[in-house]
């Protein structure tokens, strides 16, 4: 969630690959293929889009960041509220000064993680069950900005990219404590101009090791996670990755497909850092927020929180699998 303007209308979304099998295309042909709007969004409402989780059966859960709310989208387009967030007095979100729904994750059975920023005790992690209203589960400091959101269900942990702290928090997924798990410069916001004041914003779980983007610095990181929980050093995969916001692997390997907010581009950033544009504006997006990945299935949210035009969930697909590069 790159810094956004104060009307109800901000935030960031997630677009979804999905992968099979087949001979790569040759070079000339685009990765990414047949954009299309699955389904608009309500601006005056808030309805910017920050954020996603995918279904078995082709769905979506987006978090809309200023109407505080977390909607479910069909594979036909239709939109219902699944939830909002309860309303807090004088809330004092840093940079973004209103209270805003960010990340979110799914678990196997369904439920829900959401992150909720306030600037008050209501700024944590927060479980939707199936049928339960709202329930927040950990509190995290109302001085932070909780942004992007990872379910590691095998270690039963939560990670949270704090975007002002410049802190991943790691949570029980049962609900309890948060415990600053990695921090230091490269999760942090740059100390000035060009800083925006976001930091870490992006987080997802690969493997052994959690990767967060960094907004302000345009980069993609790596944090090995070490036997007993504990985070590694800190790695660079990739930079000049200007306005990144949250982000998905297409693939088996380290390849990445990153929304660049600020650009209004998708990229796919390659193991070796190399950095190819696959969706733009001209696809339709407008301020794309997050990546998600299902099959040969793209889903990007836009936001629309500079552009001002059409926040809107779409759907492209990818034309051949990433394999391990």
């Amino acid at each position: 969630m790159p810094l956004l303007p104060r009307l109800a209308g901000a935030a960031a979304a997630t677009l979804a690959l999905g992968l099979v099998a087949a001979a790569p295309a040759p070079a000339h042909e685009p990765l990414v293929t047949d954009a299309r709007v699955l389904a608009h969004f309500d601006l005056a409402a808030g309805q910017t889009p920050e954020n996603i989780a995918l279904d078995l059966d082709g769905s979506a859960d987006v978090t809309f960041a200023f109407a505080r709310q977390v909607a479910h989208v069909t594979d036909d387009g239709r939109v219902r509220t699944r939830a909002t967030l309860p309303a807090v007095a004088h809330a004092a979100t840093p940079l973004l000064h209103s209270a805003v729904v960010t990340g979110i994750a799914r678990a196997h059975d369904g439920t829900l993680y959401v992150d909720y920023a306030t600037g008050t005790s209501a700024t944590g992690v927060w479980r939707l069950s199936p049928g339960d209203a709202p329930e927040q589960i950990a509190a995290l400091p109302a001085d932070g900005l909780p942004n992007g959101l990872a379910l590691d269900e095998r270690r039963g942990v939560l990670y949270v990219a704090d975007s002002a702290r410049g802190t991943v928090w790691r949570v029980p997924q049962a609900g309890g404590t948060a415990t600053a798990w990695a921090k230091g410069a490269a999760l942090a916001p740059l100390p000035a101009a060009p800083a925006r004041g976001f930091g870490a914003n992006g987080v997802k779980v690969r493997r052994d090791s959690v990767w967060v983007s960094n907004t302000d610095r345009g980069t993609l990181l790596r944090v090995p996670v070490r036997p007993d929980g504990a985070a590694g050093p800190v790695e660079t995969r990739a930079d000049g990755l200007a306005g990144i916001d949250d982000f998905a692997f297409p693939g088996h390997g380290r390849s990445v497909l990153a929304a660049l907010n600020t650009g209004n581009r998708v990229v796919l950033v390659r193991a070796d850092g190399t950095v190819t544009t696959v969706l733009t504006a001209r696809d339709g997006l407008s301020n794309p927020t997050s990546v998600a990945v299902r099959g040969r299935t793209v889903y990007v949210p836009s936001a629309a929180s500079t552009t001002r035009h059409d926040p809107h969930l779409l759907l492209a697909r990818l034309r051949h699998l990433i394999g391990r590069g």
